[in-house]
């Protein structure tokens, strides 16, 4: 009977240590929603493009100082890493956020309305937080403030990573996840596992949600150079009409989805996004280039498409008397979330959000480059709700238009805090 009450002690002691922790967290989240919308309104109207985020890394790592974070700045030119050492060593956890914006020129009313302008290709253009990184990036430094005022509840160490060039560092430039990777941003300390998220404008606020395995394609960016015969356009007899042959092998492309792909397995696209060829109507040209994108969600279906979009590319061209060439150059692999991970994680998202609001979702053709990290440790990257609850009409992201609730950040904050704890607490 002593051993039975003794039992029944020990429950109520952890019990009433487990809710004031939790109301102590609880605290830390009432005062850090404030300061979240307000730095994510900052970044919003200081919008900066892939690899040139200066401003922007300047104040992220302003802040993770002030919270007695170590920190490292210039990883992967823009990039800053924070690293926060619990009161007992154990394993790693890394909590990525991206931190670019996007060439748009917004185009709303919106009172913290970016009016930046920049030149972009050659191009001027407006920026705009059109992915919602503003938002990650506000989401995981109130995460910081939070688990650095309670790093005597962490069994060993959260690493912050604030990634660059997330959409694409610009041309003959390194950047983004793969060159924060190569200068080391895995290692020292070792990374355990790595938790990610994404708003998103058609997902109601207060809901997440998730998917095991892939839930975001692999991005192959490809280039097909047609070479025919120049000739006059009132005499086609004479050449051999590139533009005629890029129609074909478009067409043909088209049917690798339609009838070699089991897109009962996962989807596929291919998707020709640029033509470029000749310089007048009465003159059949020489050449043609096309440059468009693939998206898989299946490694064997990655490689039965590409392999196949070599072949009828070179066929097609020259079943038309001409030529063409097929090369492709990989972006982003799958984001492919570890079942086992989301399975451990997953009470934790319903402890925080509710169960009937974490729901399983089907996977998205977009890409992600979280997905290098996922390649080298045990990944978990997830949908948060930033859609205002009863909208008919969300505005989809890379749009003018695009727009984040946000009433929507605070579960993300919660989410990644509870997450961490969790996983190096387990």
């Amino acid at each position: 009977m002593k051993t039975k009450n003794k039992f029944i002690l020990t429950l109520l002691l952890c019990g009433s240590a487990l809710q004031a922790q939790n109301y102590k967290l609880e605290n830390d989240y009432k005062n850090i929603e404030k300061k979240v919308i307000e730095w994510r309104h900052h970044f919003h109207q200081n919008p900066e493009l892939s690899n040139r985020e200066f401003k922007t890394a300047e104040k992220i790592a302003a802040h993770l100082k002030s919270l007695g974070i170590e920190v490292q700045t210039k990883v992967a030119i823009t990039g800053v890493v924070g690293i926060l050492k619990g009161k007992k060593p154990g394993k790693v956890i890394a909590l990525r956020a991206d931190i670019d914006a996007l060439p748009v020129t917004e185009r709303n009313n919106l009172p913290f309305k970016s009016n930046v302008t920049d030149t972009f290709l050659g191009v001027e253009t407006g920026v705009m937080h059109a992915c919602g990184h503003d938002t990650h990036t506000a989401i995981l430094m109130g995460v910081a403030e939070i688990l650095a005022k309670n790093k005597d509840k962490i069994n060993g160490t959260v690493k912050f990573i604030f990634q660059p060039a997330e959409e694409g560092a610009p041309p003959g430039e390194e950047g983004g996840a793969a060159l924060m990777i190569k200068e080391g941003v895995m290692e020292n300390p070792k990374v355990d596992a790595i938790f990610g998220l994404h708003i998103n404008s058609g997902t109601p606020v207060g809901v997440i949600k998730y998917k095991t395995e892939g839930i975001m394609a692999a991005v192959e960016r490809f280039v097909i150079n047609v070479k025919g015969k120049q000739t006059h356009g009132s005499q086609p007899w004479s050449g051999v009409d590139p533009i005629v042959i890029s129609a074909k092998i478009i067409d043909g492309l088209q049917t690798i989805i339609s009838r070699e792909s089991k897109l009962t397995e996962e989807a596929a696209v291919i998707t020709v996004g640029k033509i470029t060829s000749g310089v007048r109507f009465n003159i059949i040209p020489e050449s043609a280039e096309l440059i468009g994108t693939v998206r898989t969600l299946n490694p064997d279906m990655r490689e039965l498409i590409l392999r196949r979009m070599k072949e009828m590319t070179e066929t097609i061209a020259k079943a038309y008397g001409g030529s063409a060439t097929f090369s492709v150059e990989s972006q982003t692999s799958i984001t492919y979330n570890d079942i086992a991970l989301v399975n451990q994680m997953l009470p934790t998202m319903q402890r925080v959000a509710g169960n009937k609001n974490v729901q399983l979702t089907k996977a998205t053709t977009g890409g992600e480059d979280f997905s290098y990290f996922q390649e080298l440790v045990p990944g978990f990257y997830f949908f948060l709700g930033g859609m205002t609850p009863g909208n008919k009409e969300a505005y989809p992201h890379h749009t003018p238009d695009f727009k984040i609730d946000d009433n929507g950040m605070l579960l993300g904050v919660k989410t990644l805090t509870e997450m961490s704890l969790d996983y190096l607490n387990k």
